[in-house]
């Protein structure tokens, strides 16, 4: 955003160099990335008044003129009376025109500051000797018309300065605008005024014109043409008025001092009409848009019928840039009758665009939903002048006014005449902000010192209306054009920031501060994370959004997964239901890296449908742990005791006691969906029955899905429901026995349908008494195929830390394992 610094002068008094003032604004409002010295490009041009015209022989467009320059300019050749020679091309030159001479020795302004400036001369055209030149609004920079030479349109004496009549000795200041987001009144001049006024500590008073939100359209109406306004979704825009006009002349420009403010904030005047409404933008920050009323009438059937509404789906509209648009829902649309218009606060429609022949118009003045508008914004890459402020929120009242200006102006600079009433759509009015606040409570959040008086004066030079109710207590207006400012903390802001923040003195607080202790669950997921590690495991941390096929692979309901509505990326549409896939669909891109072997653990949260929502109405949030083991070999063995030693390491470091169940097919569970019933198990605590999570392998769909390996298996359990579970973060220390271990191996031949775990348990019955520590590990299963028994064998180590065993007393120990596990499962030892 670019703001004048001449502008801003008539608004409010700026005494202090550009310098001091771009550092006060710097530091209380606003980054500003660059100051332009808009004066320099206009040192040497000078107002000149054509006196004599003639056609230059042999030429059929060029014409030799003799212009006053009130003598101003040196070493420039001059005739008996004083005046300067110029040859000059334009079709409008004539006798007794102000115009804009550019002498010998002047760079061209279009040209200024670049690589190769156009410095003029004095040179021969065709034998007549020319002196600078006579400029075209384009060579001075200002804007595109190059078809003719820029006539003034004040009265001037000849040899002024050109800059200093039309302001164009002007600093600008190019602002960096999106740490002004939430500040829609500072995207105007006025409102920038009011904040420059204010960080400087001088009152500020707008225009009449602008405070008077319920203005006398009365006063300017000469007729009554028929004129229909509704806003059929109130959520989409709290107000719009609308006016007709008629008998604008589309030929006539706006003041050329108005052009020239347009030109400098980067706007291109175009006609009056137009830019009327980019003026009163740039002044105001409020858009205001014309429609042809003629044509409106036309589109909605013969009345002037104007309707503002959500878009239909794939509902067509042409802009009035060319492109057609299909539109959805979350656009704000404009319609005549039934047929869009406009697309609102962004751009018209073709169909009403005013053009040469235009007669009638419409003029809009209104507010519409900020957060539909930068949706539509993006979607359909609008990025004009006028949707960036409607972006930031403008006041439902300043479009009154506004639009009562605007009428003014169209009357003064185009002859056009208001022939309706003002028609007007509320339904959504707005209601005054006001706040108390005590002077103890704004220096206690700033941590400051400051007088009743200097709080006064602060808010009432940007015009908060102030009322003292008791000693040290006040109740604060809020203007209608601050629509950000709602709680004291607000008010705490608004007088830190005008006073400035590095006025107050920073102090420490003067309370104690204390350490906060880590929580048992986040010193339980840390002993987690490093037992995993120290059994092999590689930490990852994957997305909570995934791509519906993942969900689609792991043999879960998409139905089940919340979905981002407004996701960054198509990839990352879906919450996650467990964390198991994510951290198969990393094995595959693993092991084309050249990684054989590995173990990949998880610790997060998920979040699925069938959980609910809390008491805020949020998603319940599930802490998880997963880890998946793969091996691009084939090995012997199942991986599903691969994933199960793991998963007894850390079971065994954390002091969990657990059970391991078969594993129903849980069809409406989707932890349990990945993996296969038949090669898995449940984890349950032993103390009480409390599920943990599942361990094992996955269906032959996912492998096939996800690409695995056959080698691949993996847990995923519930890390709260596991901390339930234990009797404290892990064991008592232990020191390495000084005596050798001793091992033995024992295979069972048990029936077909004995799972691993009855002989495990049987084992542990034996070992638990006899005063030894003791280890089983699981070393085969074997199978014939349709046979009616297996065999599962088991190796015990065991080990004394007073003394070295010898064979009596593990062969006692061993045949008492045997025993137990006979006795439970009628087991045979081979």
């Amino acid at each position: 955003m670019i703001i004048s610094l001449n502008w801003l002068k008539k608004y409010t008094d700026i005494d202090m160099p550009v310098k001091e003032l771009v550092t006060l604004i710097g530091a209380r409002l606003v980054e500003i990335e660059e100051v332009i010295n808009l004066g320099a490009k206009y040192t040497d041009v000078i107002v000149a008044k054509v006196i004599e015209v003639s056609q230059l022989e042999g030429s059929d467009h060029l014409s030799v003129t003799k212009i006053d320059d009130g003598g101003k300019s040196l070493n420039v050749d001059r005739d008996e009376n004083g005046f300067v020679q110029v040859v000059c091309g334009a079709p409008n030159i004539a006798i007794g025109q102000l115009v804009v001479w550019l002498p010998p020795e002047s760079t061209v302004p279009a040209t200024f500051g670049s690589e190769t400036p156009f410095i003029l001369g004095k040179r021969e055209l065709r034998g007549v000797i020319s002196n600078g030149m006579i400029a075209s609004a384009k060579e001075l920079d200002l804007f595109d018309e190059h078809d003719g030479i820029l006539v003034l349109d004040k009265e001037l004496q000849p040899g002024e300065s050109f800059a200093k009549e039309y302001e164009l000795d002007d600093y600008l200041l190019d602002i960096e605008n999106k740490s002004l987001t939430h500040r829609p009144d500072t995207f105007g001049i006025i409102g920038f005024a009011r904040e420059v006024a204010a960080i400087a500590g001088k009152p500020f008073k707008t225009p009449e014109w602008l405070i008077n939100i319920k203005p006398d359209f009365t006063s300017v109406q000469v007729n009554d043409v028929e004129l229909n306004v509704t806003i059929d979704n109130p959520e989409l825009s709290s107000r719009y008025l609308a006016i007709v006009m008629s008998g604008a002349d589309g030929s006539k420009k706006s003041p050329l001092q108005f052009q020239t403010y347009l030109s400098r904030v980067g706007i291109r005047p175009i006609s009056a009409v137009v830019d009327v409404t980019n003026y009163l933008m740039m002044l105001t920050g409020q858009p205001l848009h014309a429609f042809d009323y003629d044509k409106l009438v036309n589109v909605s059937g013969g009345k002037a019928d104007i309707h503002v509404r959500a878009g239909l789906e794939k509902e067509i509209l042409e802009l009035l840039d060319g492109r057609v648009i299909e539109l959805t829902p979350d656009d704000i649309v404009i319609a005549a009758g039934n047929t869009a218009i406009g697309l609102a606060g962004a751009m018209g429609g073709a169909n009403t665009e005013i053009d040469e022949n235009t007669k009638n118009i419409i003029i809009e003045s209104a507010t519409f939903n900020l957060y539909n508008l930068r949706a539509t914004q993006m979607r359909h890459g609008i990025f004009s002048e006028a949707i960036t402020r409607f972006t930031k929120g403008q006041p439902a009242g300043l479009a009154a006014p506004v639009l009562f200006d605007a009428v003014r102006l169209m009357i003064e600079w185009s002859g056009a005449k208001c022939v309706s009433n003002l028609i007007e759509s509320y339904p959504v009015p707005h209601e005054k902000i006001t706040i108390d606040f005590g002077v103890d409570s704004i220096n206690s959040i700033l941590g400051s010192g400051f007088y009743d008086n200097e709080m006064m004066d602060t808010l009432q030079n940007v015009e908060f209306e102030i009322t003292q109710t008791n000693p040290k207590q006040f109740k604060v207006t809020v203007p209608y054009w601050r629509a950000d400012i709602h709680i004291v903390e607000d008010l705490a802001e608004e007088i830190g920031r005008l006073r400035g923040f590095d006025n107050i003195t920073p102090t420490l607080p003067k309370r104690d501060f204390s350490a906060i202790r880590i929580s048992d669950f986040d010193n339980f997921r840390d002993t987690i994370r490093k037992t995993l590690v120290r059994a092999g495991g590689d930490e990852v941390l994957t997305y909570s959004f995934v791509h519906g096929d993942i969900i689609y692979k792991a043999g879960q309901d998409i139905n089940n997964s919340y979905k981002v509505v407004n996701s960054l990326s198509p990839d990352l549409q879906y919450y996650r239901q467990s964390l198991t896939p994510n951290l198969i669909d990393l094995i595959h891109p693993n092991i084309k890296q050249g990684y054989d072997e590995f173990a990949l653990f998880e610790l997060n949260k998920t979040q699925s449908k069938q959980d609910g929502l809390d008491e805020e109405n949020v998603p319940i949030e599930s802490d998880m742990l997963a880890l998946v083991v793969a091996n691009k070999d084939k090995q012997s063995g199942a991986p599903y005791y691969k994933a199960k030693r793991i998963i007894d390491y850390l079971l065994d470091e954390v002091g969990a006691a657990v059970i391991y169940e078969p594993m129903n097919r849980e069809p409406n569970n989707p932890v349990t969906l990945p993996f296969e019933p038949l090669h898995s198990a449940k984890v349950i605590s032993k103390t009480d029955g409390l599920l943990i999570g599942y361990v094992g392998q996955y269906k032959k769909s996912v492998a096939r899905g996800f690409k695995l390996p056959e080698y691949t298996a993996g847990f995923e359990i519930n890390i709260r429901a596991l901390l339930k579970a234990t009797h404290g973060l892990g064991k008592d220390y232990q020191p390495l026995s000084r005596f050798p271990s001793a091992e033995r191996d024992i295979c069972f031949q048990v029936l077909s349908d004995v799972v691993y775990s009855r002989i495990i348990a049987a084992a542990n019955i034996a070992l638990g008494s006899i005063g030894l520590e003791a280890q089983i590990t699981p070393i085969d299963i074997y199978q014939p195929v349709n046979g009616k028994t297996k065999n599962i064998t088991i190796r015990v180590r065991l080990t004394s830390h007073d003394h070295t065993l010898n064979s009596e007393e593990v062969t006692s120990v061993i045949e008492s394992v045997s025993n137990s596990v006979i006795s439970e499962t009628n087991a045979t030892v081979i």
